[in-house]
């Protein structure tokens, strides 16, 4: 397949008839198509396409599959990234792979790290060529900084500094945006452009229809492991591209008209979180707000906004303790712990997934009934027939993709993880649901099918907090938005009232400072 401006009779990459089998799963079946030098090449497909394994193949990470993958015109078999990365392929994960113990700089050049002739570690010389790789991402990240204290944002900045480090020339990116704001994307692109202007070719993942349109040659469509179509950008629309993707027409979301929400379940007066050590002084700083049952209360901000403290002070989880009153169910609560948020009906799905959300080494099955194993324990022993009906229920619930209740969680597509988070805090009954991103890493039918979740649990009597980077789904999804900004309270709208552009006002409207 050619691409208009394209004109190479030898593809840079072909993808030759590669099928890629887990336990009780086919992940590839018999994927072909090709890829011109330096072009952008978008891969979409739903959670569990194969588009990331995919990927992993090209990238060395599967080195076992089937089929052939021909590199400038030579059949190659890398037999592990390092391999790949030998031959130009350096790829961007969408799950972070990064040592929080260790610098900024020292994740960028893990495994490669400079030495001098005797072998002494060359750190000032590492930490320079890190300050220059997030001086070219235009960040403002110390390249001292202990990964671990970074926001995941920011971690993934860092991730793509140390894909940009290996100065390859085909880069794949799985995911890049998912955690990055509407700025950091722009800066993003524009080093994207750069990267294309040296030749570099781009296989870009993405859900996100803007991102795909605005960059791409070319768009290569995947469902339930397989090829579907490769389109030149400029001859399809999102509309077309969506339908292939999930096989069936994506109907207008008409959610919450229908919702009357009750009392109030949640107050929250006067709340604020000491930053202890910082010259801003406070992470969040005089927040009120009511949460009421049956209602959708959306939290919308720019990245440092506070959205995730403010949830983080609400399940017992912030890194010092609030001041202010927090009211549940008319009872004043002061959580100390996760454990007795829980206990007192709240439930949180955390916003990194991978770090905080999953029990890597369980299985499915274990991730989601962790919280509530006492519901299948009979005479002091767990009934495992009982437990796998649990875990069944809630797969079905929420349309979870995979070989079955007892394959490895982290076999899972991230959005099919991200569904098993969320079925585990449901079997736990909360009175209030916090959400922070949920929908992080999760295509537009996955989507749609927690929306659906989020209005069901609504008209069951839940009162549902959901965080967003994405104004169009919190205008979407709620009935109350409010907007945070440097950690204060700069908005709150109703549904009459959501408009992009006022959301974006009061995420913007920072404290003027009086000389």
């Amino acid at each position: 397949m050619e691409t208009e401006g394209h004109h190479e009779t030898t593809p840079l990459i072909a993808i030759d008839h590669i099928t890629k089998r887990f336990p009780g799963v086919v992940a590839l079946d018999d994927v072909c198509f090709d890829v011109v030098a330096g072009e952008f090449h978008a891969i979409v497909g739903e959670n569990g396409a194969g588009k990331s394994t995919l990927m992993k193949v090209l990238a060395g990470v599967w080195p076992d599959f089937e089929g052939r993958l021909i590199l400038r015109g030579e059949p190659r078999h890398f037999t592990g990234t390092r391999d790949a990365e030998a031959h130009g392929i350096s790829i961007i994960h969408q799950e972070l792979n990064l040592v929080e113990q260790l610098s900024v700089a020292a994740n960028i050049f893990l495994g490669r790290e400079q030495t001098s002739r005797l072998g002494f570690l060359q750190e000032t010389a590492m930490t320079a060529a890190a300050d220059a790789l997030l001086r070219e991402l235009e960040c403002d990240i110390s390249p001292t900084a202990q990964t671990g204290d970074l926001r995941i944002g920011d971690q993934q900045l860092v991730e793509i500094a140390k894909a940009l480090s290996l100065e390859a020339d085909i880069l794949i990116m799985d995911e890049p945006t998912s955690a990055l704001t509407e700025s950091e994307v722009a800066r993003l692109f524009r080093v994207i452009d750069r990267l294309q202007s040296r030749g570099v070719t781009i296989l870009y993942i993405s859900h996100k229809m803007e991102e795909v349109f605005q960059a791409s040659n070319r768009i290569t469509v995947l469902r339930d492991g397989k090829h579907v179509r490769t389109l030149n950008t400029v001859d399809t629309n999102p509309r077309e591209i969506t339908h292939l993707m999930v096989g069936r027409e994506i109907e207008n979301m008409a959610i919450g008209d229908d919702r009357t929400p009750g009392e109030t379940l949640l107050k929250v007066e006067s709340l604020s979180l000491p930053w202890t050590g910082h010259a801003r002084q406070w992470r969040l700083r005089d927040i009120s707000f009511e949460l009421r049952r049956g209602e959708v209360l959306g939290v919308a901000g720019l990245m440092g906004a506070g959205r995730t403290e403010l949830m983080e002070c609400l399940f017992g989880t912030s890194v010092e303790p609030p001041l202010g009153t927090i009211l549940l169910k008319g009872e004043a609560v002061d959580f100390h712990s996760p454990r007795e948020a829980r206990r007192a009906g709240i439930g949180l799905v955390t916003e990194d997934r991978k770090r905080l959300g999953l029990f890597s080494q369980m299985t499915v099955r274990e991730n989601i009934t962790i919280c509530t194993l006492v519901e299948s324990v009979t005479a002091g022993l767990v009934s495992m027939s009982r437990e796998r009906a649990a875990a069944n229920e809630s797969m079905d619930l929420l349309g979870v993709k995979s070989a079955g209740i007892e394959a490895g969680i982290t076999s899972l597509s991230g959005g099919n993880q991200q569904k098993c988070v969320i079925a585990r805090w449901l079997r736990t009954n909360p009175d209030v649901l916090l959400l922070d991103d949920p929908t992080r890493g999760i295509d537009v039918g996955a989507k749609a099918e927690i929306y659906k979740v989020i209005d069901q649990l609504c008209h069951k009597g839940l009162g549902i907090m959901v965080t967003s980077s994405e104004l169009p789904e919190l205008i979407t999804l709620c009935d109350r938005i409010l907007v945070l900004c440097e950690g204060r309270l700069t908005g709150e709208f109703t549904r009459g009232e959501f408009t992009e552009q006022a959301l974006m006002e009061a995420a913007t409207r920072r404290e003027v400072t009086v000389v």
